[in-house]
């Protein structure tokens, strides 16, 4: 496996000043383009500078919100625009590498909506560009930021769980279906990313059974099974096509369990549970106790994530470090997904993950 350093460079240009807004454009204005241009646009540490889409009706509907923000059809207008710092880009998956490419080569960095790229050698190729231009390159995986996630990531490195035996997600909605990426790589990223920043590693093995049950050839609905070295086990359920929109985790540790509900006015919930052995009073004899105590709600602050997330963009810009959704773990996500598929081409066959990864 060949590693590969990464860490802020300096390439010689003036640096704003260690306060100033970064100054950013915003490429696609699709469905998520606009969350990520309002929450620019209040964020105290950046600076709305312009606005990139194809579309005309989509760049005048921003010109009447946003009269301030420059717009334009033309990717190579934002390239060279002296006043702009970054480039957040929320465009197709397939676009994600050229895009992002040019964007470092123009002495940009880059935000990257998630998945960052849409193969490992891709995402690889970003991450040895923005080593040598200097430049931040930061995959956008929003659950990273959420109040909820973080609260669960605190209990589970304070060990009040106890070892963790196994993980249940799920991530469902009666849409919406995308027609040039399966439920993998659309809904994926996020409880991958979610695992990899709780646990701080990629599973050792990935299993995967899938359907097309609306379009042909892209699997709407996936049943994921990831084990990681610890021994912990997590199945992940995908679906664009379910009654109701649910997303919610299980955690089940030694000590206690947890339920993680995203759309819940209690996201997370800890339950003192669990079973203890009992010591065998003769030979063959085998006991159990099962042990129901508290449910305790913890406080977790309101904050929108995506708000938090364009503020450590521009803290890792100004202070020159790295972000919490750190390119090596985005490479991390991308390597899942493939592992997934070539799972899923191999009829539910367990792939082992290994690699090319980025060095700390």
């Amino acid at each position: 496996m060949t590693a590969i350093a990464f860490s802020p460079a300096r390439d010689g240009r003036p640096e704003a000043a260690p306060h100033a807004p970064v100054r950013i454009a915003v490429v696609g204005l699709g469905y998520w383009g606009p969350n990520l241009v309002r929450n620019i646009q209040e964020s105290p540490c950046a600076e709305l500078v312009a606005v990139c889409d194809r579309r005309a009706e989509a760049l005048d509907k921003l010109a009447r919100r946003y009269p301030a923000a420059r717009t334009t059809a033309s990717f190579d207008d934002v390239l060279a625009a002296d006043d702009v710092e970054a480039v957040v880009i929320a465009t197709p998956v397939a676009t994600h590498h050229p895009l992002g490419a040019a964007a470092l080569s123009a002495g940009k960095h880059v935000y990257i909506e998630k998945p960052l790229c849409a193969s490992t050698g891709e995402a690889l190729e970003l991450a040895r560009l923005a080593r040598r231009t200097g430049r931040v390159l930061m995959p956008g995986h929003t659950f990273l930021y959420s109040p909820p996630v973080n609260c669960i990531r605190d209990l589970l490195r304070s060990g009040e769980l106890g070892e963790i035996y196994f993980v249940s997600m799920s991530r469902v909605n009666l849409g919406l279906h995308q027609s040039d990426a399966s439920v993998a790589w659309d809904l994926g990223p996020h409880d991958f990313s979610i695992l990899r920043y709780w646990f701080g590693e990629t599973p050792r093995w990935v299993t995967a059974v899938c359907r097309d049950c609306v379009i042909p050839s892209i699997p709407d609905v996936a049943f994921i099974t990831l084990e990681f070295d610890s021994g912990t086990i997590s199945h992940v359920e995908l679906s664009w096509l379910a009654p109701s929109k649910l997303r919610r985790t299980t955690i089940v540790g030694s000590r206690k369990m947890l339920v993680y509900d995203d759309t819940s006015s209690e996201p997370v919930r800890v339950f003192d549970s669990g079973v203890l052995p009992n010591d065998p009073q003769s030979f063959g004899e085998y006991t159990l106790t099962y042990r129901t105590g508290d449910i305790v709600s913890p406080h977790v602050p309101a904050a929108e994530p995506l708000f938090v997330e364009m503020g450590d963009f521009c803290d890792s810009i100004r202070l020159s470090r790295e972000p919490r959704s750190s390119v090596e773990l985005g490479i991390d996500v991308v390597r899942m997904i493939e592992a997934v598929d070539r799972s899923l081409a191999g009829h539910g066959a367990r792939v082992d993950l290994d690699g090319e990864r980025l060095a700390a």
